[in-house]
């Protein structure tokens, strides 16, 4: 409401154009109609941004990337990989696999698996409903692997901690987790902080409610300076999604 009431003020100051920046954007995982009689609140967001007047948004690592589709303005989607690379090339680990937390998130792996020339495994999960996994699998093989997770939403943590023991169980050497949008809800901290992951590493898109020794802070405010700089001077932002390519081209 804020935001939109923020929009609606500048339209009516006789804004020339105004760009929402949206680091997380809210409802994004209410972005179908999964069971009968239930809102598309990813929809009904973005209508009301567009007709409060807003005439771009900036955001990142939507949770379903269909979502830019519900806006009739332009989105800039910016990718968290353009973070998360630097921090994995730094680490330097020896045997580095790419973990998918659910089948969903397939494509987003393999991206980064082939930048790095890595491989990846994939925990498929079953819901009995939501934040309540009932059985996961594992797809791959993790023995001797230093694992990285990757996804765009960590919760109640219950996923993540569930996947890092599975994989440790079938002989994973270390499981670690980069995360974009730390909603750290429930008993999150209690979780994560009681996982067998080595460490959680995340974006600050939303802040921490509380400090913890095994979740790590990266700053995207970079990758989004230049975006609105960009933005505001007609300028492409295709130079943020250069970490998306295969490392052996750039």
């Amino acid at each position: 409401m804020e935001l939109l009431l923020m929009i609606d003020a500048a339209r009516r100051a006789s804004a020339y154009k105004v760009i929402a920046v949206i680091p997380y954007y809210g409802y994004g995982r209410q972005d179908r109609k999964d069971k009968p009689r239930v809102a598309i609140g990813s929809k009904l967001v973005a209508n009301m941004l567009v007709a409060a007047g807003a005439d771009r948004i900036i955001t990142m690592d939507l949770h379903a990337p269909q979502i830019q589709g519900y806006f009739d303005i332009p989105v800039d989607h910016l990718d968290s990989h353009a973070v998360f690379i630097p921090y994995i090339e730094n680490l330097q680990l020896e045997n580095l696999t790419f973990a998918a937390p659910d089948v969903g998130a397939t494509n987003r792996i393999r991206e980064i698996a082939n930048y790095f020339n890595a491989e990846m495994v994939i925990c498929d999960k079953h819901r009995k409903r939501a934040n309540e996994i009932a059985s996961m699998a594992l797809i791959g093989d993790v023995v001797d692997k230093d694992i990285v997770i990757i996804d765009d939403i960590c919760d109640t943590g219950g996923t993540l901690a569930k996947s890092a023991a599975l994989m440790k169980e079938k002989g994973a050497r270390s499981v670690r987790a980069l995360i974009t949008h730390p909603v750290l809800s429930g008993k999150a901290y209690e979780n994560l902080e009681n996982s067998v992951l080595e460490e959680v590493v995340v974006c600050d898109t939303i802040p921490l409610r509380k400090q913890s020794e095994k979740i790590k802070v990266i700053s995207v405010a970079e990758l989004f300076a230049v975006a609105i700089r960009n933005a505001f001077e007609n300028k492409s932002i295709t130079s943020l999604f250069v970490h998306s390519q295969r490392r052996t081209s750039l």
